[in-house]
């Protein structure tokens, strides 16, 4: 009967516009949420099959309500540099911290687009939501292994370690020193050139290498030998000689000044003329020392008059604490501590996937990878289709409120209109009830 599908069709928009009540009623209760995305709602006719004789039957309408989570708000300023916040497309790999405190092997990676991040008790960033900072961790020399890229397993919640000390042993020092070309000329006084370098030990200890430059002096009226004697002692060893090499000097029109060869003496570490370096065997372990190639620039050289370190570059750090941490645009993430040093200790991924539309939407602004979004790559912040880690910021509610205003108003008519049909259904079949009076 025409009047019963009538009245199914008012009592279906009552439904369909109750259920865009709903939605509009959550965007405008988040408008002042950070990170969040207003949900849609869509009305679709639903048609059934009509009856002989020019016969009509409604169908209604059905309402589906999806997230617009590719659609995101604007970034605003704060002042906390781990408030972080995606410039562009991508996700931040976040984990719940009750499973990371519950010590969880692989807890479940979720996504957000900004957090609001500050150090738990055991140094994890976590925020007030609960929400824990996922990335990888860097090697010991700031560089960040090959991960891969596919899966989530590899992800480990970041870690500040502010009340602990940190410290970083020496294991490269490289040495540029300008030696005097008119020291290796028959006659001169012959007297070695010392110098100290300071490097640090596995223990955060200071210890010194102890480095004599001795020329080769020629018989009278011989030339110049160009010809010197280096001498490496180390501190931690008791004084003990760990290196000593002859080193002669190129003084044609074209190389004069640049190393010609470098020979080892006696049980010496080797010397690779390839890179310039020799491994060094100090009391704490291996030291790579980087001299210069042969002929090259930027190690050793024999000019002029003056005896002078021109080039004294190491790694490693005494024993100190962290005292901030950044995390640039790149999401790589920086310590830096009170003896000076900055290190890198780990890395904030950005994840995509084919279809972010199609994730399914958790609580606090998370997310959770699905078959309909397609699976997900992890990828290095401001490369493929992701945009930039932003510090100090946060992503404002995607809500426009005059616009969920104005939603809520046509909203309103259309669900008395369907009241209205109710209504008139109602009085219709009241008239078909007189009628038997």
């Amino acid at each position: 009967m025409s009047l019963s599908s009538s009245l199914n069709a008012g009592v279906a928009g009552l439904a369909a516009n109750s259920t865009k009540l709903s939605a509009i009623s959550d965007n405008i209760a988040n408008s002042g949420t950070y990170g969040y995305r207003r949900a849609s709602t869509d009305f679709h006719s639903m048609v059934t099959g009509s009856g002989g004789g020019g016969s009509y039957s409604a169908g209604g309408v059905k309402a589906t309500t999806s997230r617009l989570i590719t659609q995101g708000g604007t970034l605003v300023s704060t002042s906390n540099p781990t408030d972080l916040a995606v410039s562009g497309g991508g996700f931040l790999p976040v984990a719940s911290a009750t499973e990371i405190n519950a010590n969880v092997t692989n807890p479940t990676m979720m996504l957000t687009t900004t957090g609001s991040f500050l150090p738990d008790s055991r140094g994890y960033l976590v925020s007030d939501t609960g929400l824990t900072l996922m990335g990888w961790p860097a090697n010991a020399n700031g560089s960040i292994p090959d991960y891969p890229r596919t899966s989530s397993d590899s992800l480990e919640p970041i870690r500040l370690s502010t009340t602990s000390l940190e410290g970083s042993p020496t294991t490269s020092l490289q040495l540029g020193v300008n030696l005097p070309a008119v020291d290796t000329e028959a006659g001169a006084a012959g007297t070695p050139h010392t110098m100290s370098v300071e490097y640090f030990g596995n223990l955060g200890f200071s210890e010194t290498l102890d480095i004599s430059f001795t020329p080769t002096i020629p018989a009278a009226g011989a030339p110049p030998s160009n010809e010197w004697t280096m001498v490496i002692t180390d501190s931690a060893s008791g004084g003990a000689v760990i290196g000593e090499y002859t080193m002669t000097f190129d003084d044609s029109r074209t190389g004069g000044g640049s190393l010609a060869s470098v020979t080892p003496i006696g049980a010496s570490p080797a010397y690779d003329p390839t890179t310039g370096t020799a491994i060094l065997n100090v009391a704490g372990g291996p030291l790579e020392l980087d001299i210069g190639t042969i002929g090259g620039n930027g190690g050793m050289t024999q000019l002029g008059y003056d005896f002078a370190p021109l080039q004294i570059n190491k790694d490693g750090s005494p024993v100190g604490t962290m005292t901030s941490v950044s995390i640039d645009e790149n999401g790589m993430v920086h310590a830096y501590y009170s003896t000076g040093i900055t290190k890198t200790i780990a890395q904030v991924p950005l994840v995509d996937m084919a279809n972010p539309n199609g994730m399914a939407t958790l609580d606090y602004g998370t997310y959770l990878p699905t078959n309909e979004s397609g699976s997900f790559y992890l990828w290095d912040a401001g490369t493929g289709p992701t945009g930039e880690v932003v510090s100090f910021a946060r992503e404002a509610s995607a809500v426009d409120v005059a616009e969920e205003l104005t939603d809520l108003i046509e909203t309103q008519r259309a669900y008395s209109s369907s009241a209205k049909i109710i209504q008139t259904v109602d009085e219709m079949l009241q008239e078909t009830t007189n009628i038997k009076r």
